[in-house]
């Protein structure tokens, strides 16, 4: 039993998760973390959108989840997944932690979007999972400077590349349109020999710092 087994059975029943929770969170915990050198097309990768009572992350609660997998360069309808957190947000959560797995989680707004979640995750179930997290609004300008070359909405990067959705504003709704710009950029970023997800996570990183010089 490890670290994390030990902190699960012992945080689990704080949090007055039932054994068939806690059990569930053991498997998920033994999953083995996918290498992020792997090529994109050997690649599963979660895009994931939440829905929230507001914008405001002191005091607004995470609603809903919405995530879709993009799996060897390709989504569908039957590849998504969307629960609402109520009424019990520990099955939702957990049913979310097997859907992604351990694989990189692409988002449109990590500043909102991770830290919702993984609020959610700590309070109500103990853990901070180690996803490598992908933002989007960061990686979008990054590899499309051409286009845009700023952080802006996600409505600026729908009409910029024609995208619609069935849903704005709704977690699974977005999530579709998030989805279809993840391929775009992932198409932009092998043309360039960003070749998997740690060269993403360079990229992001280096942009990061970009728009942090004076």
């Amino acid at each position: 039993m490890n670290w994390l087994t030990r902190l699960i059975s012992s945080r689990g029943s704080d949090l007055g998760l039932s054994d068939a929770q806690v059990d569930a969170l053991r498997e998920w915990q033994a999953i083995a973390e996918p290498d992020p050198a792997r090529p994109h097309f050997e690649t599963r990768y979660t895009v994931l959108n939440t829905e929230a009572t507001g914008l405001d992350l002191d005091k607004d609660r995470l609603l809903a989840v919405g995530a879709i997998a993009v799996d060897n360069g390709r989504f569908s309808a039957s590849s998504g997944f969307y629960a609402e957190l109520l009424p019990s947000p520990a099955t939702t959560l957990i049913d979310l932690l097997r859907f992604i797995g351990k694989g990189p989680v692409v988002v449109f707004n990590a500043g909102f979007n991770r830290v919702m979640l993984e609020r959610a995750l700590l309070d109500t179930l103990g853990i901070t999972p180690p996803w490598l997290w992908l933002d989007l609004r960061v990686l979008l300008p990054a590899l499309f400077p051409e286009r845009i070359d700023a952080p802006v909405r996600l409505a600026d990067w729908m009409q910029e590349f024609d995208i619609e959705t069935f849903q704005r504003h709704h977690a699974l709704g977005d999530c579709w349109a998030i989805a279809q710009l993840f391929l775009a950029m992932q198409s932009r970023a092998l043309a360039q020999g960003a070749l998997h997800a740690r060269a993403l996570s360079d990229i992001e990183r280096a942009r990061r710092q970009l728009w942090r010089q004076p």
